[in-house]
């Protein structure tokens, strides 16, 4: 039994690593887990704002030990967050925190929904929130998610009724909740959708509270007292070999870019939900109380539910096949349940169950993981059928062009076959994500599709369905083609299929800085998506700048292969900004994208496909001390804008520092969080403030205040202080100081265009060493006085900002540029 669970446990580990885009192969411990979830018809949504808000405690707990259909709608994707294992941010970063929650709920249990809400960053007021959301467009997504997810009962993460005391998209997603929860079943609100679903109405509506939102425990209970209902979510669940908090554990640990990687915890543990609205439950212990969740709930259900349920109470783990016939029989009577939305859920449910029982297994591999639009590709099938039952293969149907593939062939019991087939990809869309299709606004993202709208990903278009006769009862079941192949260190791997453009192009940056107005070398990368690709590529550039060639022909044979070439790009006189864009012309047709691969193990491949240009600007900079030691931080790419303005700029190992090697450097740059993620770090503060003392210059941008000590040769305390309006008036307090003022005068002209945030975790504690070089605050605040310290140790000069500077750099602030060259260029014996 031991070596049971540790290796049932031993494969919910594997199922969320780089194997996570394996196809599912049930034990007999999940079938019939499933078989129980199958046989509870009833629905409940969690609400909040952000990956990572939810409570997987509670999701995992009502997915397993009650077996309801749970689901996660997060009014974002998170993309206005930090990237702590790696150098993507905004709409990339939200690509990646949308597969973070599908690993989570691929862990816990449930599943996952969105709006088009576009995480802008951290707001302090829910009034803020609505207004750059577009409140009535995230409202009426909200409505349709419940509507279509049609939830007996609604828990929210935060409370609705506490504006100003967390962060603003926290409170906006209760109060969104609570205002759709009277809403949804009201014909005359967002009629439009009602073409694609029907009104819905909750029976309830809670707050999962906790003692969190509270100073004390015992401010909590006072508040709470008679108000809540409860239940201990640190169950143990003998199939699985862990317990529900366990599970939880391992899902929230999916969200790996947030650093929410942690420890599994064990024993009893209570959450609380308060109820809101609607229809009371009559039993405090049982959120679900007075809601019929069996079978009997739909017209003709019952039939259905005598069959299942005695497969559940009987259920053979030894050998699950042999409630084929029962299964297939119920799988009969689903498909002709009158109740739409009930008869989807339950038919993808039971074919699930029905694949696993007898060991059926069914691929479609294509040799490649990509096609283009229109064009043909190869794929590989595998169908075995591993029990004694008859089936037939019957026929496949490709569900891009509809087309039937016949076959009759006879399943023999463990008899693998195979065979190959040619699959037209009839489309002229690519499965890129959707909602990144348009070009958003600030704080929505622009979908015009409704049935698109809050899917967690775009939906697969390639698919086969596998058409069989089953114990003499026909059922289809549908797969997603994938690409399956073998490395060494790694052994099977799983991809998605993916349509993308026959070319893409790509420039090596993102913003490209000209500090004067001589001729820049610019590089643009053309990358096959099919074999024999040949056409021609050009540069748009804004009013006042100038490109020659006017455009250069590229000839590439193979799929997949590369072929660079480059332009001379001539800047303006005059300090300037615009866009510039690559234009790819193939066989009559243009290309504007950019495809950009994210590769984690943690999540499925993802290929994203962005407008193929970049920022230029213009800048009249002027930079001293131009070689930079720097030390790399979480998701940082301020080394690769300050070589974009000359600075040589060389990435030091912590492992490496020691009292003479940093000596070399005008200037030494700590990462943004590299205290907070470099453990190291604490360990070689005495060779940094050394450096410092014998004449060097050392700048540290922004850390988190957990613990954290940043090598100040003064005390200086962290705080939570932060200017979320990016254009937030900014008082200049040191006009004299070098850092306003060499190499470049910095005016408050140089804090226009400033994007997200002015900055964060400024400190709020510091020596009278320091000297406050800025003053800036959010509306109905207090002045902040920490964003821009400065402070002379020895010879040399130590600075700490806040400032957001790895978000105004990669985005070609020109204010941010100047005002990090000054920082960078401050002499020895200038602070006094």
């Amino acid at each position: 039994m031991k070596k049971f669970l540790l290796s049932t446990l031993a494969f919910l580990l594997i199922s969320v690593s780089v194997f996570a885009q394996k196809p599912q192969k049930l034990t007999s411990n999940q079938i019939f887990e499933k078989i129980q979830k199958l046989n509870f018809l009833g629905t409940a949504l969690y609400i909040a704002a952000h990956p990572d808000d939810e409570n997987t405690r509670l999701i995992a707990y009502l997915a397993n030990n009650v077996k309801a259909r749970t689901g996660y709608l997060s009014l974002t994707r998170g993309d206005g967050g930090q990237n702590l294992i790696g150098p993507e941010i905004r709409e990339l970063l939200g690509v990646i925190r949308t597969q973070e929650l599908l690993a989570a709920r691929r862990v816990d249990g449930g599943e996952q929904l969105f709006t088009r809400a576009n995480d802008f960053g951290y707001s302090k007021d829910p009034d803020e929130t609505l207004k750059i959301w577009n409140k009535e467009e995230v409202l009426s997504d909200v409505v349709w998610a419940i509507r279509t997810f049609k939830p007996d009962v609604i828990i929210n993460r935060f409370d609705h009724r506490t504006p100003g005391t967390t962060h603003g998209h926290h409170t906006s997603s209760a109060m969104l909740s609570v205002e759709a929860f009277d809403m949804v079943g009201d014909s005359t609100k967002y009629t439009g959708q009602l073409k694609y679903t029907k009104t819905w109405q909750p029976k309830r509506l809670f707050f999962n509270t906790s003692s969190w939102f509270y100073k004390t425990q015992e401010d909590f209970d006072a508040a709470t007292k008679g108000k809540l209902t409860s239940f201990d979510v640190g169950v143990y669940y003998p199939l699985k070999g862990v317990s529900n908090n366990e599970l939880a554990s391992i899902a929230s640990s999916q969200h790996l870019c947030q650093g929410f990687g942690r420890l599994t915890t064990r024993g009893s543990e209570n959450e609380y939900v308060e109820f809101l609205k609607g229809e009371a439950p009559k039993d405090k212990n049982d959120i679900f109380s007075g809601i019929n969740t069996t079978w009997n709930r739909l017209e003709n259900g019952g039939e259905i539910g005598d069959i299942l349920y005695d497969v559940e109470n009987n259920f053979d783990f030894v050998n699950p096949s042999k409630h084929l016939p029962q299964l297939m029989n119920a799988y009969s009577l689903i498909e002709k349940l009158e109740d739409t939305h009930w008869r989807a859920i339950k038919e993808k449910q039971i074919k699930e169950i029905i694949e696993a029982c007898v060991g059926l297994y069914l691929e479609a591999s294509a040799v490649s993981s990509f096609g283009t639009p229109n064009s043909k590709i190869d794929v590989n099938f595998e169908v075995v059928n591993r029990s004694s039952y008859p089936m037939i293969l019957t026929s496949i149907t490709t569900t891009l062009d509809e087309n039937t593939i016949y076959k009759g062939f006879e399943l023999e019991q463990n008899k693998k076959l195979n065979f190959k087939e040619n699959i037209l990809l009839k489309t002229d869309e690519f499965t890129d994500p959707y909602w990144l299709r348009k070009e958003p606004s600030l704080g929505m993202y622009k979908v015009d599709n409704q049935e698109l709208i809050g899917k967690p990903e775009t939906p697969r278009v390639v698919k086969v369905a596998f058409n069989l006769v089953v114990n003499y009862l026909p059922i289809t079941i549908t797969k997603n083609v994938v690409m399956r192949y073998a490395e060494r260190d790694k052994g099977e791997v799983y991809e998605p299929f993916e349509i993308l453009p026959k070319v893409t192009t790509k420039l090596k940056d993102k913003v490209l800085i000209f500090s004067d107005s001589i001729s820049k070398k610019i590089d643009v990368e053309v990358r096959a998506g099919a074999n024999y690709v040949n056409g021609k590529v050009s540069l748009k550039v804004p009013e006042n700048w100038s490109v020659t060639p006017k455009d250069i022909s590229f000839d590439i044979a193979q799929k997949k292969d590369k072929q660079t070439v480059s332009f001379m790009v001539t800047p303006p006189k005059e300090q300037s900004e615009g866009k510039l864009q690559v234009v790819a012309l193939l066989e009559g047709k243009t290309y504007t994208k950019e495809l950009v691969e994210i590769n984690y193990s943690h999540i499925p491949k993802q290929s994203v496909l962005l407008n193929s240009e970049a920022k230029v600007v213009r800048l009249n900079i002027k930079t001293t001390n131009n070689k930079i030691g720097y030390i790399k931080g979480a998701g940082d790419v301020v080394p690769e804008s300050l070589r974009q303005i000359g600075y040589t700029v060389e990435n030091i190992n912590p492992l490496e520092i020691n009292d003479k090697n940093l000596l070399k450097y005008d200037a030494i740059v700590v990462g943004i969080r590299a205290y907070n993620v470099v453990d190291e770090l604490k360990f070689k503060q005495k060779y940094l403030l050394a450096y410092v003392k014998q004449g060097g210059n050392m700048i540290v941008q922004y850390n988190t205040d957990r613990n954290v000590d940043v090598a100040a040769p003064y005390p200086l305390k962290l705080s939570r202080d932060r200017v979320t309006d990016e254009a937030a008036a900014v008082l200049i307090l040191a006009e004299d100081n070098p850092l306003m003022n060499f190499p470049n005068k910095i005016t408050n002209e140089d804090f226009n265009g400033w994007v997200q945030e002015r900055g964060l975790y400024f400190p709020n504690i510091w020596d009278e060493a320091y000297v406050p070089v800025l003053s800036m605050h959010d509306k109905g605040e207090n002045m902040k006085l920490g964003s821009l310290l400065i402070a002379k140790y020895g010879k040399g000069n130590y600075i700490y900002t806040g400032l957001s500077f790895f978000r105004e750099l990669p985005a070609g602030v020109s204010g941010a540029y100047k005002l990090f060259a000054n920082m960078l260029s401050v002499e020895k014996n200038v602070v006094e």
